[in-house]
């Protein structure tokens, strides 16, 4: 019987690891957790670093508004022979004159410097859509950031209820092990005084057996998951505080979800950015049609540009018009083809507003489950619990068998081990319906962390007119 109290007692305080709100010995939080997660993540800082990538969109399209300086310059040496025919007086007889050839040859120094600038002036509209388009483009990967960041924190919570669910039932069975083998070894005993039979022996070795090989897959439960931990979270865990649900950040109601899902999730919004895009990038494949206007102006000076020049100096200013009147039909396949992109664009709009509508759902529903299979899980330990003292009580006065004893053992390792599972899929399933609605950020849970905010590197880098290095000093 001692077996039997400490297998309860052990049981219970791996019950106690998911159960309880607080620990004192426990150095780490869910929330400190998701705040690792979210400002080490290597996925997640590769998706900051693409959208500070997208960001110079923006000024690439604005520098169609500024205009183009170049600057040339060029020396050489050059060979220049000269042949003039002249006439030339004959004799003493006046008016009289031959032909001769006069040649000038030299070999001279020349060189050449010269400024041209070149301002557009109307292109039909294209720079104008082309820097609309990349604002649209910024937006669009804004969410798709947003999309990531609540993959990668809802991923960091579900590992984390993961290990401390795996912990539970490692505790569970490792307990389960020790009393089996404390029960096998009082049934030999019993045994050896005639009390019981080789049967009573054999079935105890068989539960003990089972309960080793669970013990075994439980370990190599806990140990994938904690490496899983490492690798989204970033480091080890160590010592993780039980958690509770969230659902003090989602709406009261399934319809009010449905409502914030479809204004909120940024699977959505990023939908909606990229319909916007295609739009305007038909405007710039309409543009090609327009005519261009632009104005150039220019100066060089050359010295010795050809023999027997010794300077020479020009200066233009102009404006040129160039009116497409047919490039081979590739502007229209173009703004065709833009066409079909824009109706794909919004078929996608509404396969994704629909998939997040399911999504709200599942999660809701998931919710409702986990809610009910909890209270089921508690009823379940509640009425092992109940059975494993009155087993206690009847083993004393022989009225069980050790058949009894391992089939009521195994039933409350059952019934807390499905309490754990249920009280980590009744967390999970609230940050999962934090992500489908689209609040499972870092500041809708207060993570103590700084949170990114990708507007900054917009406005360091949008007005830009020079400059190589990027504002993080790259």
């Amino acid at each position: 019987m001692k077996a039997w109290r400490e297998f309860f007692t052990m049981s219970a305080v791996a019950v106690a690891l998911v159960q309880l709100s607080s620990c004192e010995l426990a150095a780490e939080t869910i929330e400190s957790a998701l705040a690792k997660a979210y400002r080490d993540n290597p996925q997640l800082n590769a998706q900051r670093t693409l959208v500070r990538a997208t960001d110079e969109n923006v000024p690439l399209a604005l520098s169609g508004y500024r205009p183009r300086v170049s600057v040339t310059a060029s020396l050489g040496e050059e060979y220049g022979k000269v042949v003039e025919q002249s006439a030339v007086p004959i004799g003493a007889s006046a008016g009289t004159t031959a032909a001769q050839n006069i040649v000038a040859a030299q070999t001279f120094a020349s060189y050449s410097y010269g400024i041209t600038a070149t301002q557009t002036l109307f292109n039909g509209l294209q720079t104008a859509n082309r820097t609309r388009t990349a604002e649209s483009q910024v937006m669009a990967a804004r969410e798709g950031l947003r999309v990531l960041e609540q993959t990668i924190l809802l991923n960091a919570a579900t590992i984390y209820m993961d290990v401390l669910r795996d912990t539970g039932n490692v505790t569970i069975q490792k307990s389960n092990v020790a009393a089996l083998r404390q029960v096998l070894e009082q049934t030999n005993k019993r045994f050896s005084k005639g009390d019981v039979t080789v049967t009573d022996i054999s079935q105890a070795k068989t539960q003990l057996a089972a309960a080793e090989l669970a013990l075994l897959q439980a370990e190599y439960t806990l140990s994938t998951s904690r490496a899983n931990y490492e690798v989204i979270i970033g480091v080890p865990p160590q010592n993780l505080k039980p958690a509770g649900p969230v659902d003090r950040f989602a709406p009261r109601s399934l319809p009010e979800s449905i409502q914030v899902g479809a204004s909120q999730n940024p699977n959505i919004t990023s939908a909606m950015y990229g319909v916007d895009v295609a739009h305007l990038q038909e405007k710039v494949a309409e543009g090609a049609l327009f005519p261009t206007l632009s104005v150039q102006a220019s100066a060089q000076q050359a010295v010795n540009p050809a023999v027997l020049v010794v300077s020479q100096f020009t200066a233009l200013a102009a404006a040129q018009l160039t009116v497409p009147i047919y490039q081979g039909g590739g502007e229209y396949a173009l703004i065709r083809q833009s066409k079909e992109t824009v109706g794909q664009q919004r078929l996608n709009l509404d396969l994704v507003r629909l998939q997040n509508k399911a999504n709200v759902v599942q999660a809701w529903s998931a919710i409702e489950a986990a809610k009910g299979a909890l209270q089921k899980a508690h009823d379940e330990v509640a009425a092992a619990e109940t059975a494993v003292n009155g087993l206690l009580k009847e083993i004393t006065v022989g009225e069980r068998t050790t058949l009894d004893l391992l089939i009521t053992q195994q039933n409350l390792v059952n019934a807390r081990t499905a309490l754990i599972s249920a009280q980590h899929d009744r967390i999970v399933s609230s940050f999962s319906l934090l992500a489908a609605i689209g609040r499972l950020s870092p500041a809708v849970l207060a993570l103590p962390t700084e949170i990114y905010d990708p507007r900054v590197h917009y406005h360091q880098i949008r007005d830009a007119w020079i400059g190589v290095r990027t504002p993080t000093g790259n």
